[in-house]
């Protein structure tokens, strides 16, 4: 089976992927800032800070020289960043929000990518959110535009890599009770009235039990399959979840004037 990297592996929807994958023979690089005890025989824990390009260089060559070519590549880390309006928001805290939901995930995509191009078969799926979709309103400008921009970035690269053999998409993994999830509800209760539709959907994703996080690793365990092997430059959602799909793009279509 296929080696595969998952960024954010340490908890959450990126160690149920990744253990997930390693259930499925994949043989599984746990990326974490700390790596920690792994007790899965397919699973080997690594540390990395992703949102450093010079960390994932060096991971890279550790990996290619200790494991091989990468290639499955599930960018799953990620962080909320600053619940505030933009005027009040940490300047840092927003730009790591960007380093992290984002920029990481490019740099792992454009260190790992030669070696699936050259294998002729690889997958990319980077963790989007609904927020990406949703009208913008107050608080989580970081976040939302961080997953803009990865889904125009997994975009981008998916033009790139068409009919390479190797594919690229983003997923919505559900509205999953996880630790985001509790920080976004310890952070709502500062928000005063403006914070209403925060904690509305923190109760909402508390009375329902939220997406079952399996739904989030079978999405990623289709996506790597044959029968998706077409399956390029889309906006993928899991089976029957909470939030109905919103719709995203339309498949590519060369519409320009000077064409």
């Amino acid at each position: 089976m296929a080696l595969a990297l998952v960024t954010g592996a340490s908890r959450g929807l990126g160690r149920e992927i990744a253990l997930a994958l390693a259930e499925n023979d994949h043989h599984v690089l746990a990326i974490s800032r700390s790596a920690t005890a792994e007790s899965h025989p397919n699973i080997r824990a690594m540390a990395c800070d992703i949102s450093d390009s010079d960390a994932v260089a060096n991971l890279h060559k550790v990996v290619e020289a200790e494991e091989g070519a990468v290639q499955i590549l599930v960018n799953a880390a990620g962080v909320f960043g600053p619940i505030a309006l933009i005027k009040d928001s940490d300047p840092k805290q927003w730009l790591e929000t960007i380093m992290i939901d984002a920029v990481s995930a490019y740099y792992t995509s454009r260190i790992f990518l030669p070696g699936m191009i050259d294998k002729k078969w690889g997958r990319i799926v980077n963790l989007s959110s609904a927020a990406s979709l949703h009208p913008p309103g107050k608080f989580n400008s970081a976040y939302a535009t961080a997953k803009v921009a990865l889904n125009q970035l997994t975009r981008h690269l998916a033009a790139e890599i068409s009919g390479s053999g190797v594919t690229a998409n983003v997923i919505h993994p559900g509205d999953v009770r996880t630790e985001m999830w509790g920080d976004i509800k310890d952070k709502s209760v500062e928000l005063g009235a403006d914070g209403d539709d925060y904690r509305a959907w923190v109760q909402w994703v508390d009375e329902t039990g939220g997406d079952p996080p399996q739904k989030a690793a079978d999405l990623v365990l289709k996506l790597i399959s044959e029968e998706s092997a077409s399956v390029n430059g889309r906006f993928c959602w899991i089976e029957d979840p909470l939030q109905a799909p919103i719709e995203s793009w339309d498949a590519p279509k060369e519409s320009r004037p000077w064409v």
